[in-house]
């Protein structure tokens, strides 16, 4: 494949790489000149890693594996340059092959989204995911793991977990797909949803906010031999049979290939996630995503019927 293919590209905001917990507290409390202050002063002291970390660590391994840069991390933050050189600073100290950044000076920095070519937004401030939605690119606000309580199972899954698999899963309805199926369960209840299903097996559902990434990530699993890619995907919807078959008929529409599909008909996610060994989880549901966040880094998808009050 040619060099000149473009990469796939995620942006992700300072606080969703980095904990910056302590320097939001000295914002909160002391106000944007003692937070300024603080970060200076810190700038040689390394943050430790955010919810996101983990995931662009295993993302920027792909370039690593394949020889060739075809994954970019872009950093988009509402930090000042000047506050700004302390997560600079820690992406040099992690080792982190991020060169690109906008730091916006307190406003949001969606309006850069779609100049740096993302396909992928990742933050903590719901505004700004909401925002990056509006403008067609997937976006999640990363609720995660590292400022909770992790199990000692949690703990023993994750070590056997290879350091190059990135394993990732995604809700379906309001995610992969539009919510057109979603919004008949929520005003009709499930047996008209049941039923609207089987009726329109035949008939493709319509591309949600994250079809674009999905399909991002195939084409860069076919750049690895067959059974060597590290990327692994994964559907973990609340569908069974016999809602299944149009999903998977929508799937083969696209020319795209989940990993694994799992209709659970409506159980609990967790557990699934945890034994998937989900690297990051995305779902519309904020209940869902609660629960799911204690064990695995979780993307709330504000998006679809659910998230419109």
């Amino acid at each position: 494949m040619s060099e000149s293919v473009k990469p796939l590209t995620v942006a992700i905001s300072s606080s969703a790489l980095f904990d910056l917990s302590a320097s939001n507290n000295v914002y909160v409390e002391q106000g944007l000149e003692a937070y300024r202050r603080y970060q200076i002063a810190q700038e040689d002291v390394e943050l430790e890693p955010g919810d996101g970390f983990s995931l662009v660590e295993k993302l920027l391994n792909i370039n690593k594996l394949l020889g060739k840069k075809r994954v970019e991390i872009i950093l988009l933050s509402r930090n000042s340059a000047d506050t700004g050189l302390r997560v600079f600073n820690s992406i040099a100290a992690y080792g982190l092959d991020i060169t690109r950044a906008a730091f916006c000076g307190g406003q949001s920095p969606y309006r850069y989204i779609n100049a740096f070519g993302c396909d992928l937004f990742l933050s903590t401030d719901a505004e700004d995911v909401n925002q990056a939605l509006a403008q067609n690119v997937a976006a999640a606000r990363l609720m995660g793991r590292h400022r909770r309580a992790v199990s000692i199972a949690d703990e023993s899954t994750l070590q056997g977990h290879s350091s190059d698999s990135l394993r990732i899963a995604f809700d379906g309805d309001a995610v992969l797909f539009s919510d057109e199926a979603e919004q008949i369960f929520q005003n009709n209840g499930l047996e008209a949803f049941a039923a609207n299903e089987v009726d329109q097996a035949q008939e493709p559902l319509a591309g949600g906010p994250f079809k674009a990434f999905l399909s991002a990530l195939h084409e860069l699993q076919q750049e690895f031999p067959e059974g060597e890619s590290p990327i692994r995907t994964a559907l973990v919807t609340a569908r069974s049979a016999p809602a299944h078959e149009r999903v998977i008929r929508t799937l083969r529409d696209w020319d795209i290939r989940l990993d694994e599909s799992l209709f659970l008909g409506g159980m609990d996610k967790t557990q699934f996630l945890r034994s998937f060994e989900a690297d990051i989880f995305f779902d519309d549901q904020a209940g869902h995503c609660e629960k799911a966040s204690l064990h695995v880094a979780t993307g709330h998808v504000p998006s679809g019927i659910t998230n419109e009050s």
